[in-house]
């Protein structure tokens, strides 16, 4: 799953993030609206991480959830 895949369904895909990372409020998650430039910064702000910190989280979660949905397809099949 690419990022702008993700964009396209940040509003059902927040969900997992905030799974991911619990210390983003709902607030947070809905103005990111899916940038991943922004929800980069959130998560050095939050986390007190680097921004190259923050890209490699941001990289695993999307990783993890498209190898989920590969799963999922593959049940449905």
């Amino acid at each position: 799953m690419n990022w702008d895949q993700i964009e396209g369904k940040w509003k059902q895909l927040k969900g997992s993030a905030k799974e991911r990372w619990g210390k983003l409020t709902d607030d947070e998650l809905d103005t990111r609206d899916g940038k991943r430039d922004q929800l980069a910064g959130q998560l050095q702000e939050k986390y007190g991480i680097t921004r190259e910190q923050a890209e490699a989280e941001i990289d695993q979660w999307r990783t993890a959830h498209a190898e989920r949905t590969a799963a999922d397809d593959r049940r449905i099949a």
